[in-house]
């Protein structure tokens, strides 16, 4: 049997005929560039996720970016987050000058902890950005706590976690500005790159359009130093389309993750431990290998069941941030997560035989020792 990591051609045919007739329509009217197709999808999501204010952008990873110019990071602030997540996080962090510093995890649910940042705040702080990962958020009331008490901007990294909900909110929604990524892969995906940033603030909302569009207020009329970072208009039809199904495809991954969590329950592999107050949406299923992951993973693929590690190499490991110092060993939660992790495949596609042969699989695998 084989089981993909992910398959997104069951989505696209449950779109299909509605989705192609928009892009012919998109296309007849040759408007690609913003627009008012990618002022509506912002207004889908506002509603969706109760966000006053939804700004399209190119990526995640962009997103990210807006956000940090937004709140004015400078060169030599300093923003703290975690050394488990993908690059963008602190990466975004480096791109205009500031200093990722960081928190080790919770090992129980992968997202920063609370308890470790209190430490890791110096005057240079300027803002925390929690990462929800794989799905979930990060356990944000004491991380929000904390930072209200010292006045340090939350930039919520929920890239991973659309439709996610902490304490009766939708990720995105929680700080003071919030990401998102519509990355194929995502539960939400487009046909290629796009983001968007969310937030409570009209003042952050109106920088971010301007931000987006090189900083300009009116044609060739710059009011700040901006980027090119627009959602194209044939992005936001494609997820236009999607997002009426997104909670059924929510659901279906609840129940696979359910599936597996009830099978794992006794070994031989851990199952994934929610955020407490959170409901996630599961966008990677990932278990921990107390041992041998890579002769698992290996293992696994030879039957036809593809798998992936989130994330082999911490970020601290990273030798392009060799220059901030630090060692093997100062986050070893974190690097214990990139040696023993093991996401599978969890999309809403999977039927119960390919559940069942997954679970089998592993069992086989340390069963034969």
């Amino acid at each position: 049997m084989r089981v993909p990591l992910l398959d997104l051609a069951p989505q696209f045919e449950a779109v299909r005929t509605d989705l192609l007739r928009d892009i012919e329509l998109l296309c007849e009217s040759q408007h690609f560039i913003l627009g008012e197709r990618v002022r509506a999808f912002e207004q889908q999501i506002e509603a969706y996720t109760g966000a006053s204010h939804a700004i399209g952008c190119a990526s995640g990873t962009d997103a990210l970016l807006l956000a940090l110019m937004a709140i004015d990071l400078r060169p030599g602030d300093e923003v703290i987050t975690t050394p488990y997540t993908f690059f963008a996080t602190a990466g975004s962090i480096a791109r205009l000058g500031g200093v990722p510093v960081f928190a080790d995890i919770d090992p129980r649910t992968y997202t920063l902890e609370p308890g470790l940042i209190e430490a890791r705040i110096t005057p240079r702080t300027r803002a925390i950005i929690p990462v929800d990962l794989f799905g979930q958020t990060a356990m944000m009331d004491p991380i929000l706590e904390i930072a209200r008490a010292r006045g340090i901007f939350v930039i919520e990294d929920a890239c991973q976690a659309i439709g996610a909900i902490y304490a009766g909110r939708h990720a995105g929604t929680l700080g003071d500005l919030g990401c998102l990524s519509f990355y194929p892969s995502k539960n939400l995906g487009g046909f290629g790159d796009g983001g968007m940033v969310l937030t409570e603030s009209r003042e952050f909302a109106d920088k971010i359009r301007l931000l987006r569009v090189h900083g300009a207020d009116a044609a060739y009329h710059h009011k700040w130093v901006g980027i090119n970072s627009r959602l194209d208009a044939i992005q936001a039809v494609v997820l236009s389309r999607k997002l009426p199904h997104l909670e059924h495809w929510i659901e279906a991954r609840r129940r696979n993750a359910d599936f597996y969590t009830q099978a794992f329950a006794s070994g031989p592999v851990a199952a994934p431990e929610v955020t407490p107050g959170c409901v996630p949406t599961y966008n990677q299923y990932v278990v921990r290998c107390p041992e041998r992951r890579d002769q698992l993973r290996s293992f696994l693929e030879e039957k036809g069941i593809g798998t992936a590690v989130y994330y082999p190499f911490p970020l601290h490991l990273q030798e392009c941030f060799s220059y901030l110092g630090y060692r093997e060993g100062e986050f070893p939660h974190s690097e214990a997560a990139s040696r023993q992790t093991l996401a599978l495949p969890v999309y809403p596609g999977l039927t119960r035989e390919q559940l069942e042969y997954v679970v089998e699989a592993v069992r086989s695998f340390y069963a034969k020792g």
